[in-house]
């Protein structure tokens, strides 16, 4: 058999975290298994499915580098699929036409919670012996015996009891399938064998299900992903910051350090916390996902990411960096080499957007923090950043240990340790008291550039 997946997310918004992570499980057991990835948008929510929202979910799969084999699929292109297989199952009996009036249904729902009954659809329009007339919807003839059972990948065997499932809704009046149909006749017609998503679908299966075996079909098998939790123990949601796919971009988070990331919140192999993709692909298992909900940390995700900045390839992470320096408006040609940055800046950044904004002297005029200037930048200092200059000024050869020896050499000749010079002049080239090395910061900054700063720097304290 053929392992055949599919991630299915709707339209109505951007791509959360949790839909990534359930995406990236597809992908690693369908690639495991050597099996079939598929991307199926589920736009059937005309009113609140947008072409925004499409967009960024596949702008998010291929920032993650989530690759499908098949797809995107639509399932509003797929309409007279629905109703060819609507129209067999209210052939065969296995669907009716109920014509309940939004009144009758509000006031059953009403009288059952008075009752403390669990609100369902009562069967009123099952059995009519005479068509009603008006607006009607198309409802599933559910067995009213008998038990619907499966076993979960996640969560072992489960079973819901069949008068606990009423006649759910196929076709709304204007014609337009529900959810629980479209899923039903797509993982069908779409040979799917394992549909791994949230647990908040754990209710749907059984109805779906029951769906599938009427029209001959045979369900796939089920995988049901725990959800992801805020730090406060409740549901990740907007309140908690960043939960959008693409806002983790922006907030100059790798793509390798956020699927690392997923793949542990909610899964584990053993301790081990860094992951290649080949690793994750060659080691991922349904049964080593955890049934109970993962907490999200923050300073976890910060620190994977510092990892994957510092010991990612070099061009790769410059990739990612470029598009930070041009949503700050930095020509980054008008300097160093991002690569030459990365390796600079590695170990004081946790993100790639910190290291673009703490990187913009290297690219454009340095701008000054006036109580950096005040404390480093005192007059009696000038003699010592001229020496400085004219030490720098000399060197025929432009690299750091020369930049280094420059700095000693002016250090021993006004009698101060090295610091008492280094971070003066760190002001003075930057506007700050952070940066790299700051022979590194001055190999980089060029000759030319940073003999302009300690010019305009002398000038001002003269």
């Amino acid at each position: 058999m053929t392992v055949v997946t599919r991630f299915a997310p709707s339209p109505t918004g951007y791509l959360h975290i949790g839909g990534a992570r359930t995406a990236l499980y597809c992908y690693l057991y369908t690639h495991k298994m050597k099996g079939k990835f598929i991307l199926r948008i589920e736009d059937t929510d005309t009113e609140r499915s947008t072409q925004e929202s499409v967009q960024a979910i596949l702008d998010s799969m291929e920032w993650l580098n989530l690759k499908y084999d098949a797809g995107p699929y639509y399932q509003t292109k797929h309409m007279d699929r629905y109703r060819e297989v609507l129209n067999l199952l209210l052939k065969e009996g296995k669907a009716y036409r109920c014509y309940c009036s939004k009144e009758r249904l509000e006031n059953l729902r009403n009288e059952q919670l008075e009752k403390k009954e669990k609100p369902r659809y009562d069967g009123h329009c099952r059995d009519l012996k005479e068509p009603g007339t008006g607006p009607f919807v198309l409802r599933f003839r559910n067995p009213q015996e008998g038990v619907v059972e499966f076993d979960d990948l996640i969560r072992g065997k489960l079973v819901f009891s069949n008068t606990e499932l009423d006649d759910l809704i196929l076709a709304r009046t204007d014609g337009m399938p529900t959810y629980n149909f479209t899923v039903v006749v797509d993982d069908w017609d779409m040979k799917i064998t394992h549909v791994i998503r949230g647990d908040d679908h754990i209710n749907n299966t059984p109805r779906q299900i029951n769906i599938l075996k009427a029209l001959g079909a045979t369900p796939p098998l089920y995988a049901h992903v725990s959800m992801i939790l805020g730090p406060d123990g409740k549901r990740l949601s907007k309140r908690h910051g960043a939960v959008s796919v693409m806002q983790y971009r922006e907030d100059g988070f790798l793509p390798e350090a956020l699927l690392n990331y997923l793949v542990r919140l909610g899964w584990s192999h053993g301790d081990q916390e860094i992951f290649s993709m080949d690793e994750m692909i060659n080691l991922f298992d349904l049964k080593g996902i955890n049934k109970a909900p993962a907490a999200f940390n923050l300073e976890k995700l910060l620190w994977l990411n510092q990892h994957y900045i510092k010991t990612s390839d070099p061009a790769h992470v410059a990739k990612e960096l470029a598009w930070h320096m041009e949503r700050l408006g930095i020509d980054i040609s008008k300097g160093p080499a991002l690569t030459d940055i990365i390796k600079a800046q590695a170990e004081r950044a946790k993100t790639l957007k910190e290291m673009a904004e703490r990187s913009k002297y290297f690219y454009e005029e340095v701008q000054y923090n006036e109580d950096s200037v005040s404390k480093h930048l005192t007059n009696d200092l000038a003699p010592v950043l001229s020496s400085l200059r004219d030490e720098l000024t000399a060197l025929s050869k432009w690299d750091k240990e020369s930049i280094h020896k420059a700095i000693v050499d002016v250090s021993e000749k006004a009698g101060v340790k090295m610091g008492k010079v280094a971070q003066p002049l760190r002001v003075a080239v930057t506007g700050d008291t952070i940066s790299p090395p700051i022979d590194i910061t001055l190999e980089l900054l060029g000759q030319k550039r940073t003999l302009a700063r300690l010019a305009n720097s002398i000038d001002k304290l003269s």
